[in-house]
């Protein structure tokens, strides 16, 4: 896996990529699928994005590919700062990472991940996508970020584990090839 920073760096932006991808389609589809094709009585949520004019997104209505861009540049500075170093702190408290086995450690690795990007990120689109149309009340804000950390913690948990850092590792292994180290028989 990483050895260095550069590595690290490259690790966090395939993982932010897919990350991001997915949380979008998540959010859009299954969070807001329905809600969005009802306000547009539109048959697809595609459609229902176009017929409303994009994304509803800091009072106004953007792109799909510019709520991915902005979404990306949080996720990737916050992954970058703070999600990779501190998750691995964590995970150095509870299991030794020279005395665990790596699968069990890795999986530690992505639980503090989750643990730490999930309500932070949940706390950036609660702002993000607040309803600019009426007052600002920091309860409402609380209660969105809540909705939405309820909505996005199982999907993250379960989808980073079994499925964006399976596929993360196996991109990056086939990027940075690594000699693998047989072991030598023995000779008498």
């Amino acid at each position: 896996m990483p050895k260095n920073q550069w590595e690290r760096m490259i690790f966090a932006f395939i993982t932010v990529v897919i990350t991001v991808h997915a949380y979008v389609f998540f959010s859009l589809y299954v969070v807001n699928g329905s809600t969005l094709r009802e306000i547009t009585g539109a048959v697809s949520v595609l459609d229902a994005i176009r017929q409303q004019g994009g994304v509803y997104m800091f009072g106004r209505h953007l792109p799909i590919w510019s709520v991915v861009l902005i979404e990306f540049c949080f996720a990737y500075t916050l992954e970058l700062v703070m999600g990779s170093p501190c998750s691995f702190r964590l995970a150095c408290r509870v299991f030794n990472p020279r005395e665990t086995h790596p699968v069990l450690f890795e999986c530690a690795i992505i639980c503090a991940t989750v643990g730490l990007m999930c309500p932070t990120m949940s706390f950036l689109a609660a702002w993000m996508y607040y309803p600019y149309y009426e007052c600002f009340h920091l309860v409402t804000l609380l209660a969105n970020r809540l909705r939405l950390v309820c909505f996005n913690f199982p999907f993250a948990y379960f989808t980073q584990l079994f499925l964006i850092q399976p596929l993360v590792r196996t991109v990056f292994r086939a990027l940075f090839r690594r000699p693998q180290k047989c072991a030598q028989p023995e000779t008498a």
